[in-house]
């Protein structure tokens, strides 16, 4: 039995990162700009999950490895993003609270 070509789940890539010059430039900038990009990049991937799934409930779907793949990688995603955005508030909390 050969295996089939995941071809519905297209590589993450790096467009989360921010662009080199952003890194060294302007203070928060890069990394309000690679933030927003990461929350796209979970918009998307939970859109294409949703549309697997409901293609797996109404029957249509072909491939229940791409369905539980999408899952998967939005799922990570999410948690992802969310830890990062746990952590700047911890920061932000901490620095809040040091004396002047």
């Amino acid at each position: 039995m050969p295996v089939p070509a995941i071809s519905a789940i297209q590589p993450v890539g790096t467009a989360y990162l921010p662009a080199p010059d952003a890194v060294s430039g302007t203070g928060g900038a890069g990394f309000a700009t690679s933030l927003t990009a990461a929350v796209d990049n979970v918009q998307s991937l939970q859109s294409a999950s949703s549309g697997l799934a409901v293609q797996a409930v109404t029957g249509d779907l072909t491939d229940i490895h791409n369905a539980t793949i999408a899952s998967t990688r939005a799922q990570v995603t999410l948690e992802l993003v969310a830890g990062v955005r746990n952590k700047g508030i911890d920061a932000f909390n901490e620095i809040m609270r040091m004396q002047a």
